[in-house]
This record gives C-alpha cells, sequence and structure tokens, in this order.
C-alpha cells in the first residue's frame, strides 16, 4: 500500500468549551488523503479554535476533549512538533530576518547535507513562480508571492495533514481564484487530508470536497448533537449542511 494512503485524519467526538459553554455540537469526522474538507459557521462559533485544537496550539483559557487521530497515531498528548500537521493562515508569517530562500529551508527537516537542502529549496522555488527571488527580503513579494512561499514552506515540512485557516481571505478576487488552484492542487497532488475553515462560499466550491457547519448548539436536554460531514446514506447524522455548488468527485 501507498504510505500516503494511509494519511487518513479522523476527529472524534471533539468537544471545546469556554467558561463551561460548549463551542459547537460534537464534531466527528473523517478527511481521506488528498480529500479537502471546509469548515464554515458564523464568527465566533470555533472554527478557529478547532484547528488550534488539531495542531496542539489551543490557548489554556479552553477545555477540549475528543480524538485527533492521523494516519493511525493518536495526537491529542503529542507536542505541537511530533503532529505533523501544516497550517497556512491568514497572513503568510515569513520570518522578516530571513530571505526567502532560508523561509523555505526553515521547513526542512534536520539531518539533511547542505546540498540536498539547496536543491530542494530551489525545487521548491520554481515549483512556486518565484526562481530567482530567493535572495529576496521577502516584504518586496507581492501578497501573491509570499502566500507561495508560506506553502512550500509548510510543504517543506513533510506534513502528513494541512489545516487551512483563511488563507485567502485578504486577497483580491483574481488572486484568491489563483491562490486556491495552487494550494488545492499541491494538497491533491501530496495526498494530505486538508480542513479549510473559510467564510466564503467559492473556497468550499473550488475545494469540491463535503461542507459541515458549525452551529452554535442548542440547549442539549435531551440529546447532543452532532456536526458531521455530508453522508447522504446517514442523513440524520447531518444537522446542517452549507448550500454549496456541486461537487468534484
Amino acid at each position: 500500500m501507498n504510505v500516503h494512503d494511509s494519511r487518513i485524519l479522523t476527529l472524534g467526538d471533539i468537544r471545546i468549551r469556554l467558561l463551561d459553554r460548549l463551542l459547537f455540537a460534537p464534531l466527528n469526522l473523517t478527511i481521506h488523503p488528498g480529500e479537502v474538507v471546509t469548515v464554515m459557521g458564523p464568527s465566533g462559533c470555533g472554527k478557529s479554535t478547532l484547528l488550534n485544537y488539531l495542531c496542539g496550539t489551543l490557548p489554556p483559557a479552553f477545555e477540549a476533549q475528543g480524538s485527533v487521530r492521523l494516519s493511525g497515531r493518536e495526537l491529542v498528548d503529542l507536542p505541537v512538533e511530533q503532529r505533523r500537521i501544516g497550517i497556512l493562515f491568514q497572513d503568510a508569517l515569513l520570518f522578516p530576518h530571513l530571505s526567502v530562500a532560508d523561509n523555505l529551508a526553515f521547513g526542512l527537516q534536520a539531518g539533511q547535507s547542505r546540498q540536498t537542502r539547496r536543491l530542494r529549496v530551489e525545487t521548491a522555488l520554481l515549483d512556486a513562480g518565484l526562481e530567482g527571488l530567493g535572495g529576496r527580503d521577502p516584504a518586496t513579494l507581492s501578497a501573491g508571492q509570499r502566500a507561495r512561499a508560506a506553502l512550500m514552506r509548510t510543504l517543506l515540512a513533510e506534513p502528513e495533514a494541512l489545516l487551512l485557516d483563511e488563507p485567502f481571505s485578504k486577497l483580491d478576487t483574481e488572486l484568491r481564484a489563483r491562490m486556491r488552484t495552487f494550494v488545492f492542487e499541491h494538497a491533491r497532488q501530496r495526498r494530505l487530508p486538508t480542513l479549510l475553515v473559510t467564510h466564503d462560499p467559492a473556497d468550499a466550491d473550488d475545494a469540491g470536497g463535503p461542507v459541515v457547519v458549525l452551529d452554535r448548539p442548542p440547549a442539549l436536554s435531551d440529546g447532543n448533537p452532532t456536526a458531521a460531514a455530508a453522508d447522504p446514506e446517514n442523513p440524520e447524522t447531518v444537522p446542517r449542511l452549507a448550500p454549496s455548488g456541486p461537487r468534484r468527485p
């Protein structure tokens, strides 16, 4: 079996509370290799907080429980650096004191020779359309170039899953469409289970996968509602699905 085929991200009965208030209905979700699942919902419902929990960076003010399994490993008790999860944010977050090439090299795992590291960075720059820009200050890049550099740095770390926290939201409409294509194609090529948080239905349409809406849970009196991805054979498991266009197979 191809090792990439084992890259399945499974969320089991995830519940996150703030001051004893449940942010969203308990979440069960399975994301397969190369699949992009979109999470939507009103501001403040816990979308980005969910990603914090998956990454291992949940602020101490929150209380969380539930299983996070990736490639057969339970991640909940692992430190951030051992989870093998990559994440992209609204801002590219490139290190301002490093060149573009050095930013990409920062994502490489230790133990590789200098020649190997240089070759991998040069290949990533070429793949991102940034050839010849490795020595530049990140501040001199355009928004699209910075976004592509941030993605390549994340991918050079060889993650086994990818989280996207509204990474297209600050781009103009045309650039946003190009960046969606760029990011989703790279995620699919690497067979990465990918979870996208967004407010934009166009992001969900381009992602082409299931859509999960995180609603604030009602008062729980006679059972716990469960948020889940679309399952046409078991529609009762889905409290609410986002309206969207046709999905890619």
